[in-house]
Parts: structure tokens; sequence; C-alpha cells
């Protein structure tokens, strides 16, 4: 690779990229124009260094082989003319074609005004080799460059499984200049900023160039579906009978599963997991700090976590709609890639508000409970702890479901249940034992497959139980291979009750 010009496109390509294993997919571009626009793309050539806005080529990352898509910010701002499309296109493409993973730096105002509407519809054909792309089931990463704005923005910058961006970018869809222009006043100050976006959902997290390649490659490694080395074992952990369960009382589990001590679902990840790769909102403009959406590896097996984070959940952030929103990105994620998908159940309860319902609540947990019914990939649900209502419900259906000693699943927390029974609270007690929500009448009812042990003065077995249960669990999953996974988890479904009528 030619560096003469140290422009920022090739400082990133040398920091991200593995010391030499950049090779340039560039054919030479021959500029037809004449006039003051054959000036300016000269003009352009000499301050860059190089002949067109984007740049492509392939390389290594930690060893992986990686196909690359970059801006160059220098050739007239990044802009994409026609003969810029054809280059981007005709790498995305050849990508496709040889499976690689595809890493994408935009840095653009945009469309290349002096090339107009034909340049202008360019977009569209770069978003279909990009949708191309992804529909083979192939990982797309993007890191958005200071400044990315207008249709790249809309189009190939928007969308990648993983979205960071550069400290400080500028990131819009209408440059602030043209802003100006076009209405007299400045931009909101702040708002097209990187830090703003990752706020608001829109971004998986504002990192350096000197950062990407340890994320790039535990995104990779989990994106592209690699079954590592790992442990096969629930470590005795996992009980599949209830007469091996002792007969604790229902509520003493509620007790137990409230206390501020007990392990959520970040110290699952944080001591149970490997190569853990923290997503961020529905990257549609909402974020909520109920839910935790990951990339991650139990173990060896990756998988994508959707989990239910106590310590997000508070009465004045309850679990609402965009919680879900953002598990359903999560889903998506998994049907995509054809990534087992593993979710956590422990919440008190979802949102009861206004806002939750003008939110569309109701309509989340139901589109939440179709997609994981007919979710093509393989899937596992744990409940973790408190396991309340209908936001519980909208993560419980899996090909198999496991749960820990003392979590619990309920219609409404005991106490509401009480209210509503017997017009007081003081009788939860009674009526957690009578509604069967503790794990031994869970599994007596079929509504789950395993419950994992668990000791109350130790909370760090629980955790270590817990992730080994979840990695054997999932080998046995990926190993039914040759099954049609969504008939046999409809076929699950369709048993829920039969237990209890027969014990009735």
């Amino acid at each position: 690779m030619s560096t003469a010009s140290g422009t920022p496109t090739d400082r990133l390509i040398e920091t991200v990229l593995d010391t030499g294993s950049w090779t340039s997919w560039d054919e030479p571009v021959s500029h037809s124009f004449d006039g003051e626009y054959a000036q300016a793309i000269r003009e352009a050539e000499r301050v860059s260094g190089h002949d067109e806005s984007i740049r492509t080529g392939e390389g290594r990352i930690r060893g992986r082989r990686v196909a690359v898509v970059a801006g160059e910010f220098s050739f007239l701002a990044g802009s994409i003319g026609i003969e810029a499309a054809d280059r981007l296109v005709t790498a995305v493409r050849r990508a496709t074609a040889e499976r690689l993973p595809l890493v994408a730096s935009p840095a653009s105002g945009g469309t290349r005004m002096q090339e107009g509407t034909e340049a202008f519809v360019q977009m569209l054909r770069i978003t279909e080799s990009i949708a191309a792309h992804r529909q083979a089931g192939l990982a797309y990463l993007v890191y958005l460059r200071h400044p990315t704005t207008g249709g790249v923005l809309a189009s190939w910058g928007s969308l990648g499984h993983v979205s960071v961006a550069e400290p400080g970018a500028l990131i819009g869809f209408l440059g602030p200049r043209v802003y100006e222009a076009l209405y007299g006043e400045k931009f909101p100050a702040g708002v097209q900023r990187a830090e703003n976006l990752y706020e608001h959902g829109l971004i998986d997290a504002v990192l350096t160039p000197e950062a990407l390649p340890e994320i790039a490659d535990r995104a990779l490694g989990i994106l592209c579906g690699e079954i590592r080395g790992g442990s096969d074992s629930a470590a005795g952990a996992l009980v599949a009978s209830p007469d091996d369960l002792p007969a604790i009382p229902a509520w003493e589990s509620v007790a137990i599963s409230r206390r501020k001590d007990r392990p959520g679902v970040r110290l699952l990840l944080v001591q149970g997991a490997e190569d853990v790769v923290v997503l961020h909102g529905t990257g549609e403009g909402e974020t909520e700090p109920g839910m935790l959406l990951a990339l991650a590896r139990f173990g060896g097996v990756p998988c994508v976590v959707l989990g239910q984070d106590r310590r997000g959940q508070t009465q004045e952030t309850p679990l609402g709609p965009g919680a879900l929103r953002a598990a359903r990105r999560g889903m998506r994620l998994s049907v995509e890639l054809n990534l087992p998908i593993v979710t956590v159940i422990d919440t008190p309860g979802a949102a009861l508000s206004r806002e939750a319902e003008e939110g569309g609540l109701a309509s989340e947990i139901a589109r939440s409970l179709h997609d994981l019914i007919t979710l093509p990939s393989p899937s596992l649900a744990v409940l973790l702890g408190q396991g309340t209502g209908g936001g519980a419900l909208a993560l419980l259906p899996a090909d198999r479901v496991i749960c820990a000693q003392h979590a619990w699943l309920a219609p409404l927390p005991p106490e509401g249940a009480s209210e509503l029974v017997y017009r007081t609270t003081s009788r939860a007690p009674e009526i957690a034992a009578a509604q069967g929500i503790c794990a031994r009448d869970l599994l007596s009812n079929g509504i789950i497959d395993g419950v994992v042990l668990e000791a109350t003065d130790d909370q760090a077995s629980l955790v270590k139980n817990m992730a080994d249960a979840i990695g054997h669990s999932l080998r046995v999953l990926v190993d039914q291979a040759d099954i049609d996974r969504v008939e046999r988890r409809r076929q699950r479904l369709r048993s829920l009750g039969h237990a209890m009528d027969s014990a009735g």
C-alpha cells in the first residue's frame, strides 16, 4: 500500500489492519469530464494522492481476512459520484462472492453535486449490494468517521450489524452548512455528534481507531459463527427432574430473587461469557436501560444475548416498549447471521404508564412473541430472577428453557395477584404457592427443561453454574442441525398445559 499522501484513510487502514496485510482492489479510474469539474477532479487527485473518493481492498484483522471499503474525504469531501459508486459496488459484490466479512468506514459529504441526479440514485445501487451481502449471511461492520452526512449516512453508513463512530465525529443527514443556507440559522449544537447518537441508541459505541482491532476481532468471531474450544459441561448443576429438587416455598424464592446482591445479566456476561460485545439501543433512535443486547460466547458457542437488566429497571425506568424493540433488533441479527439466541428473563414487570401504552407496549410484547416463536435459529430462554407478567413472557418462547433454582414466572407479582383475588396483598405467599410459579413447579408442569442449582450464600456459584448450563444447552441446540426447529418449537408450545391437565 502506498501511504505517500498520509490521508486519514491511509492512517486508519494502517491502524486497524494487521501490518503489511492491505491489498488494494481498486482499478484505475479515467475521468472524462471537462471544464471546472475536470479541474476540481485534478486538484482532488493532487491533494489526496488518490483517484477517487472510495478506497477498496482487503486485509487482515488479528489474522482474519476481511474486505474493506472506505471513504477518502480529501477527495472532493468524500462525495459519491458514478465512478465512486462503481468502485464501491464492485468491492461489495466481490466480498459477497468470496464470502468475506465487510468492514466499511464512510467519511463523506454525500452525493457529488457536480454529477446531479444520476449520482444521487447510485445510493440505491450501493444499498442493494449491501443488502445482498447481508442476505448471504455475511457480517457487515461500520465505522463512521468525521464527517459522515447525506446519502452516504442514509444508505451504506447506517446498515451495519455493529456500528461505531469516531469520537466527536459530525454525523447527520443534512450537513450543518446546508441547513444554515436553507433556513437562515445554525443547526442546534451537539445534535449531530457521535456521542449524542450513541445516547439515542443509533450507534453501538464511540471508539478511537486504535480500539477498533480488538472490538472488530471479538465481534467478527461471533458474527461469523465460529464455535471455539470451550467447555461442554453443565458441571452437574442442571437438574431435569423435579424429584431431585428440594421443596422450597415459592415465597422464599421470590424473596431471594429480589435481593440486591443477586447476580443479573451483566454479571453473567462479565464472569460467565467470553468475547462479549455490548450493542446499544434499537439502532433506530431509542434506548432503554432495562434491556441489554450483546454478542457473546458461552462454552465456546457464539450467540446473541437479549437480557433484562435488573440494574437498569427502576420505578423511574421500568421495562418499556423500547426495551423490546431493542430485543427485536437482536432477533433480526440472529436470523440474518443464523446465530443462536439467548434470552435472559429478570424483570419485576413491564412499565404501567401512559408512555408505555402510547409507545405500544402490548404490541411489542406480541411482536416479540411472534418473532421468537417463528425464529429459524436456535433459541434458549434463561429464567435468571424475577419473571413477572408480559415483560417476562415476551422473552420466553424458545427451543429450550432453563431456570435458576430461585427464579420464578408469574402473570403478576404475588402481591398483585393477592390483591386481585383476595383484595389484600397479605396473602401473597399463599397465592405464590398456589399459582405454581417456582422452579420445581415449572419443571413439573413442562414449562421449563432444567433447573440450575444455586446456593443463597454463594452467588458466584450461580453465575458459574448458569454459564456452564447455557454453554451446554447451546451446544445441544446447534448440534440439532437437521431438525425442523420452528415446528418442534411450535409443538412444544402446543403442549403447554397438558402436564397440568393430566395431573389434575
